[in-house]
């Protein structure tokens, strides 16, 4: 792949200067693995200073739901910008965070609310996890402190949310740093012994498990291995059977991926029952413009803080928790949800999509083609470690980013292409595999 004088002058000083995440540094100083410079975005497309560019097939890690710099989240943070950049929430309120949360509040239906705040994913794992156990705690149960999580599951890079992350990748480095959570088997395996097992760990060891996380329906950075709706529903009953918080974790699924707002509306009973008692969302809420995460919780949990003691309150806190800024493109975000009828538009976009990409499905080394909403993903037959390196350049040949996991190829598109990027997006990706293959 040529490069440009400018370009090539950016990436060696990136490489002098910058340590990139979720990278083998090596790989980038050898070029076996290319770094891109990046000057400009504008809707699906990433501009490279040379005037190349790409199609954002992964929403820039999950988060560009409404494309690159999008004329009305940018003039939502222009008009922030002139009136309130930042104040602390410690002790202070404004206007963004306050409407931010009555209106997630809201898409719960009130069921869950008081969504506190932070920068990052993985902050919000941390958050819930601690609120559950803080909680148990206060109504005088302190030995209610264990968590379950799920073969295959990732939540978070920070100590807390490796405790209940099971890729080994990520986690056995830090092995001495993390304390261990219960690993169960995966509902993607097989959802009736999963269940099953589930029921059995909870029923001999419910006294001392403060909360079950899990990713509903999608298990992303874990091989995008997905699950029905109707076992989430199922394990939330057992949960309430044996007195154990329900953290549903939609950092990557929630925002409309899974064709609802909330991934966990799909399991919810007829009656409209079965919410989790806490949900961590991220990346997509404030359309892949800036950092945010939250976490909604119950109102018993709120309750159980309220005292006259400081050492029964949450104490917990970031310097940017409620940062004006994100809160009001999160809301812009969220009225482009409204005001484009996304979902509607995702349901019928994504047959469109599903049928694109056919012929992929089709392909000799493909196996297992899974979608939930606006997710796909097939596993390639093909020598490990080298195909998700060789996939990504291949695909870059193409006028795409795509980044495989592992042997896993999977599409997280943003909310916005056209039938000429449809198009481009599926027919790049089948020619990328033969290369890749070749």
């Amino acid at each position: 792949m040529q490069v440009s004088a400018s370009e090539s002058s950016l990436v060696s000083r990136s490489l002098a200067a910058v340590w990139h995440p979720c990278t083998q540094m090596q790989w980038h100083a050898d070029r076996s693995l290319p770094l891109l410079a990046i000057s400009s975005a504008r809707g699906p497309w990433l501009h490279a200073p040379d005037g190349r560019r790409y199609l954002d097939g992964i929403s820039s890690w999950w988060t560009n739901l409404f494309g690159h710099s999008h004329p009305a989240i940018v003039q939502a943070l222009r008009d922030q910008l002139d009136t309130l950049d930042h104040v602390m929430l410690a002790g202070f309120t404004h206007e963004p965070v306050v409407a931010l949360s009555e209106h997630l509040s809201a898409l719960t239906g009130g069921r869950l609310g008081h969504a506190f705040y932070a920068s990052d994913g993985a902050s919000a794992t941390e958050i819930a996890l601690k609120m559950s156990l803080h909680y148990w705690r206060n109504v005088g149960q302190a030995d209610k402190n264990e968590f379950i999580c799920f073969a295959g599951s990732y939540h978070g890079e920070t100590v807390g949310a490796l405790a209940v992350t099971d890729v080994a990748l990520f986690r056995d480095a830090y092995a001495p740093m993390v304390r261990g959570a219960h690993v169960l088997p995966s509902p993607a395996a097989d959802e009736a012994a999963a269940l099953s097992a589930l029921d059995v760990f909870l029923a001999l060891n419910h006294g001392r498990i403060a909360a079950m996380i899990v990713e509903p329906r999608v298990q992303c950075a874990g091989g995008m291995a997905m699950h029905g709706a109707a076992w989430l529903r199922d394990a939330r009953r057992l949960c309430d059977r044996y007195a154990v918080h329900l953290i549903a974790d939609e950092i990557a699924v929630g925002c409309g991926r899974t064709g609802t707002f909330f991934a966990c509306e799909q399991s919810l009973d007829e009656a409209g029952g079965g919410w989790p008692d806490f949900i961590c969302l991220s990346k997509g809420i404030t359309g892949g413009t800036l950092p945010l995460s939250l976490v909604l919780s119950a109102p018993a949990v709120f309750d159980a803080f309220l005292d006259d003691t400081m050492a029964r309150g949450f104490l917990h806190s970031h310097s940017y928790t409620g940062n004006p800024l994100a809160c009001r493109a999160a809301l812009a975000t969220l009225d482009l949800f409204e005001r484009l009828d996304i979902l509607q538009r995702n349901l019928v976009w994504a047959q469109d999509f599903t049928d694109a990409l056919a012929p992929l499905a089709a392909h000799p080394a493909a196996r297992n083609f899974r979608q939930a909403g606006m997710i796909w993903a097939l596993d390639i037959d093909a020598p490990q470690p080298e195909f998700s390196r060789r996939y990504y350049r291949e695909a870059l040949e193409r006028g795409l980013l795509l980044r495989p996991l592992g042997n896993t190829l999977y599409f997280m598109p943003p909310y916005i292409l056209d039938t000429a990027q449809t198009a481009q997006l599926a027919d790049g990706a089948r020619a990328a595999l033969d290369a890749a293959l070749a």
